[in-house]
């Protein structure tokens, strides 16, 4: 696991892309970088079940999509610390390690689901029935986009 973001660029294949994860008990949503790690895009949300079945679906996903490396979005509350879905998260990781041995980073996820929320009712008008449809693998993809952003900022 990298600790911050320059060693997760030191960790990284070239041509090959990240997958990001927005951590839910019942649901995960998944976003996917491009080769170049420029854009991420909303790729789905698994409907979680038992952890096997979501491991296969996780590979066959790595897999299609040439990914070298894992974002997790942790949930920091607002001062900062961690709760218990910060530790779900982690537990959840080290599950998925022991799995797949890919770098991964834990990203700061604050009020991202409701950015994307706030985005989907304001700049698009979507309802309430198709905004929960798209909200996790939305969110997913803007928690990915934060850090490939950060990994393309040039000082």
């Amino acid at each position: 696991m990298a600790e911050n973001i320059a060693e997760f660029k030191t960790e990284l294949k070239p041509y090959k892309a990240i997958i990001g994860f927005d951590y839910g008990s019942k649901r995960l949503g998944i976003a996917v970088s491009d080769l170049l790690r420029t854009v991420a895009t909303s790729h789905s949300i698994l409907q979680r079940s038992d952890f096997s079945k979501d491991i296969k679906e996780i590979k066959k996903i790595i897999a299609e999509k040439e990914i070298g490396a894992i974002v997790y979005g942790l949930p920091l509350q607002m001062n900062g610390e961690e709760g218990s879905i910060a530790s779900e998260v982690r537990n959840f990781a080290a599950k998925v390690q022991a799995e797949i041995d890919l770098p991964f980073l834990f990203w700061d996820e604050r009020l991202s689901s409701s950015a994307v929320e706030r985005f989907l009712i304001e700049e698009v008008d979507m309802s309430r029935a198709k905004r929960k449809k798209v909200l996790d693998a939305s969110a997913a993809a803007y928690i990915l986009q934060g850090v490939l952003d950060a990994l393309n900022y040039k000082k």
